[in-house]
């Protein structure tokens, strides 16, 4: 594929990758349900993932949602409801599969959030670098009043973004969070106005794709890798990142490119 060519690939019926350059936009359009993580939704969602992670052109990833009035509500109840405990069960690993896919994405990935992220919904924009809200965004973990837990790894992420005591504090009582005090608690990363989400988190994408394939893949793998270690393993996690880029076709061009006062043309490898 060009990567100079728009186009667009369809997973199921409710999940849609966009490409356009370097930046490729992971579509969540079950408008119908607020784009509730059905398993057939999960499946797709999973699938569409793991299409992304094998593009080795696509340097930035922008998870969107097209209802007006949510990003994702969470986990489909409905459906939940309606399962017994063994198919409950025979069902984890597609939800599963579907929260990882975001999480285990070799490029650097946004989340623009717009109205309710909640639950697995939430999940789903922690499992990206970064977090794009605008005024109308609604976060949280509601999972405990329903009698579950986080199980898209809501638990391990939202510590790591505002800390461990203020998570317990956002998962025990369940309460929802509105844009402006998500912004201050950490919850998002940045605040855009009203329906701005999406055209923010695309504009910052252009910006970031605009650095080395090579590089930003590294520098993801070094911060995502060194999550919990100490300071002498995360460095050790850093250098192996600095040897996957030191002795790259990026790194030459970047030099070059540098000392030469013009665009670098990464060569991505």
């Amino acid at each position: 594929m060009d990567a100079n060519d728009l186009s667009e690939q369809t997973f199921g019926e409710w999940v849609r990758v966009r490409r356009d350059g370097h930046v490729a936009e992971l579509v969540m359009d079950r408008r119908g349900a607020m784009n509730a993580v059905s398993t057939a939704f999960a499946v797709a969602l999973a699938d569409a993932c793991a299409a992304l992670a094998r593009d080795g052109d696509v340097r930035v990833t922008v998870l969107t949602s097209t209802h007006e009035r949510a990003f994702c509500v969470g986990a489909d109840l409905k459906e939940r409801n309606s399962l017994g405990d063994a198919e409950l069960a025979a069902q984890r690993p597609r939800s599963r599969a579907a929260y990882s896919g975001v999480l285990e994405l070799p490029m650097p990935t946004i989340a623009a959030v717009h109205g309710y992220a909640l639950g697995g919904g939430y999940e789903l924009a922690l499992s990206c670098d970064l977090i794009v809200a605008d005024t109308t965004a609604v976060v949280g973990l509601p999972e405990v009043s329903v009698g579950v837990v986080p199980g898209g790894g809501g638990t391990q992420l939202l510590p790591r973004r505002v800390g461990a005591a203020r998570a317990a504090e956002l998962i025990f009582s369940a309460r929802r969070v509105a844009a402006g005090e998500a912004h201050a608690l950490g919850m998002v990363d940045l605040l855009a106005a009203e329906g701005e989400d999406r055209g923010e988190a695309l504009a910052l994408a252009e910006r970031i794709a605009a650095n080395s394939p090579v590089g930003l893949r590294a520098a993801k793998r070094a911060l995502r890798t060194g999550w919990g270690m100490d300071l002498r393993g995360g460095l050790e996690v850093e250098e192996a990142a600095w040897r996957t880029v030191a002795f790259s076709g990026d790194r030459a061009e970047g030099v070059a490119a540098f000392n030469e006062k013009r665009k670098p043309d990464w060569p991505g490898k």
